[in-house]
């Protein structure tokens, strides 16, 4: 795959309820992610006051109110190395303080011992600064860390750490240590950083500016928590568009498209800090057509999210989600390119990895992933299968692992699950059974379209109608000879003008009574 043809556009609408992002590589949509506008967001990354509300000894872990429906959970190995430093802070902490000086005279301690106790640093009604890395997932609560980290594009920030990582993905030894050096001298008295991959080769005022913008969020939450001891939002990551270019953008990012102006001043605002020169791909749109449907965004969630995912010439697979696992099931449908039967099923198994790999991060699929690919004769053909499969997970940003195919023909894939999977229901209730599956038989149709006229004419005293109808329906109604049809037996019977219409837009035993003003008659 060249990387470098792919063309990568970010769509960001945004309604009244949410914000919707669609990232599109080379038109076809590739991840959807929404972010509510209503109450606060228990979202990974946010960062709380929480109050211990149930210890755990048995599993060393303790349940913490953060606010939300479902106690979130925390083991004692989340507490990270030097949660005592955090826990003075939050004692100590009162509006009368210098908080600055507080922060920077406060110790940093020992490092927490791996085979400690929870209950030897908890209490319960204790109040603690805890981070959410997993999002609450059906009956369970968020996952929280007491290591508090605020991401940034090119540098993450560690409050109440003392040391200076470089990203291993950085090969060059003097641009490691160039790094390091220029982190460590910007950063104050009790702070760490890990520098990321992105930074490689930045000029020092865009690090300086970004650590700098990093501090002044995590220092903005002090007043809260000096002000006051109860459970509240303290901060939440950046909003998801700008969370999402932290995380992707890269010099192959071609045009952002905000339909807001106010988060199109805010991603503009972001870009500049973070990417300087790539400030002017972003473009407000102010189009007539909603942003999803010009950009065919919509159309592709109606294909993409259903139960059947069809795919090229016949082929289509079959997605089944459970709290457990997914299992995905390849289906070849009538598709047959060549002759070779091993051939064609290879050629069915690679459209199907392809697809595979798109619909597990479009839904944000995680847990266990089972495939069940058609089964192919050659062990070549298995081996070159995982290698692709591999190969196209290699840009999924979730932590996953693939496992070669087993002698049945079975894929397993893990996936990082920190959020629940996107689900977008995709179905419409049919208009003619009301989503029951069952329709009036067609041996009581004309009775039913009877009553109704016979209604209209003795009760409601109106004399022309016109009776719009399927075309199934309406030959069903004027079939016959010489008068013998319905219609005409209801025009004699009823005394009245009664014109029959037609219509394809009507569902098979769908029809309506207009009035002579061609109205729609309840």
């Amino acid at each position: 795959m060249d990387e470098q043809k792919v063309e990568k556009d970010l769509i960001v609408e945004e309604s009244l309820a949410e914000v919707r992002i669609a990232l599109m590589e080379n038109h076809r949509l590739i991840e959807l992610n929404r972010e509510s506008n209503e109450g606060h967001s228990f979202s990974v990354g946010s960062v709380f006051l929480g109050r211990v509300k149930k210890l755990l000894p048995a599993l060393n872990a303790a349940f913490v109110d953060i606010g939300d429906s479902k106690e979130a959970f925390i083991h004692y190995l989340d507490l990270g190395f030097h949660f005592t430093a955090f826990d003075t802070f939050v004692k100590e902490s009162n509006p009368n303080k210098n908080l600055k000086n507080l922060f920077s005279t406060t110790k940093l301690g020992a490092v927490l011992e791996k085979e400690g106790r929870i209950e030897d640093h908890l209490k319960v009604g204790q109040m603690i600064i805890a981070q959410i890395v997993k999002e609450p997932i059906s009956t369970k609560g968020s996952r929280l860390t007491a290591e508090i980290s605020l991401a940034g594009r090119n540098i993450v920030l560690m409050p109440f750490a003392d040391k200076v990582n470089v990203s291993q993905k950085i090969s060059s030894k003097e641009e490691k240590k160039r790094l390091e050096t220029l982190v460590k001298s910007i950063l104050p008295k009790n702070y760490g950083a890990i520098i990321r991959t992105a930074a490689e080769g930045k000029n020092a005022s865009v690090l300086v500016a970004e650590v700098q913008s990093l501090i002044d969020k995590w220092e903005g939450s002090w007043e809260k928590i000096a002000k006051s001891k109860g459970i509240q939002l303290l901060f939440t990551e950046y909003s998801k568009t700008t969370t999402i270019l932290r995380d992707l953008l890269n010099d192959s990012f071609s045009n952002i498209y905000v339909n807001d102006e106010k988060i199109y001043e805010e991603t503009r605002k972001y870009i500049s800090l973070i990417s300087p020169e790539q400030e002017k791909i972003v473009k407000l749109y102010d189009g007539k057509e909603p942003i999803f449907d010009h950009f065919e965004v919509t159309r592709q969630i109606k294909s993409s999210f259903g139960k059947v995912v069809p795919m090229k010439q016949g082929a289509y697979l079959v997605i089944e989600s459970t709290e457990a696992l997914n299992v995905v099931d390849v289906n070849s449908g009538i598709r047959a390119k060549t002759s070779d039967q091993e051939a064609n099923t290879f050629e069915v198994n690679k459209l199907a990895a392809e697809e595979i790999a798109r619909q597990m991060r479009l839904r944000d699929m995680g847990g266990i992933v089972i495939v069940d690919f058609i089964d192919m004769e050659t062990q070549e053909h298995r081996n070159e299968l995982f290698k692709y499969m591999t190969e196209l997970m290699s840009t999924d940003r979730a932590k996953h692992n693939v496992l070669p195919l087993t002698k049945f023909g079975l894929m397993q894939i893990t996936r990082q699950r920190i959020r629940p999977v996107t689900e977008i229901n995709v179905m419409e209730k049919c208009p003619l059974c009301h989503g029951t599956g069952k329709i009036t038989s067609t041996v009581v149709i004309d009775e039913q379209v009877e009553r109704r006229l016979a209604y209209y004419v003795q009760e409601k005293g109106i004399r022309e109608f016109t009776l719009r109808t399927s075309p199934i329906l309406g030959a069903y109604l004027t079939r016959g000879v010489l008068g013998s049809s319905y219609i005409s037996k209801w025009r004699r019977k009823y005394h009245c003008k009664l014109k029959l219409v037609e219509s394809t837009a009507n569902s098979i035993l769908q029809y309506e009574f207009l009035n002579a003003k061609e109205e729609v008659l309840d």
